[in-house]
C-alpha cells in the first residue's frame, strides 16, 4: 500500500532539491528554471499516448535547444510518477529516493537533449 501522496510528495520534493543543489552552476541553473509536476501515475490520457501505466518519469515540451518554439503546444516539464516509484521501490524510502533522483537526472537529460544511449551510458536508465 502506497503511504499518502504528499508524503511521497515531500520526500521527492527534497530529494530533487538535494540532487539539484549538487550539480554544477550553469546545468543547476537551467533545471532550476524547468518546472517539476509530481502525479499519482500516468493519466488515461498519456496512457493512449503510447505511454506505460508503469512509467517513473517523462519529460514533455520542447528540449533546452528547442525551448521557445511555437511549435510546442506545451512548456518544457518532468513529471514523476510518484506511485510508480514508490511501487518500483517496494516500498523502501531509500530506494524511492534513489529512483526519485535517477529518473529526475534521466528526464533532465532529455531535455537537454540527450537520448536513451547517452543516459545509459551515464548510468541514469
Amino acid at each position: 500500500m502506497s503511504p499518502c501522496l504528499e508524503k511521497l510528495r515531500r520526500l521527492a520534493l527534497a530529494e530533487v532539491e538535494t540532487t539539484v543543489a549538487a550539480l554544477p552552476g550553469a546545468l543547476r541553473e537551467q533545471a532550476q528554471r524547468l518546472p517539476l509536476t509530481f502525479e499519482r501515475r500516468p493519466s488515461r490520457a498519456v496512457q493512449a499516448d503510447g505511454i506505460a501505466s508503469d512509467t517513473l518519469g517523462l519529460f514533455v515540451g520542447p528540449t533546452h535547444a528547442e525551448d521557445g518554439s511555437a511549435a510546442w503546444p506545451i512548456p518544457s516539464q518532468i513529471i514523476l510518477y510518484l506511485y510508480n516509484l514508490w511501487d518500483f521501490a517496494e516500498g523502501d524510502e531509500t530506494i524511492f529516493q534513489e529512483e526519485v533522483r535517477t529518473t529526475y537526472l534521466h528526464e533532465l537529460g532529455h531535455y537537454l537533449g540527450l537520448d536513451e544511449d547517452d543516459l545509459s551510458e551515464r548510468g541514469l536508465e
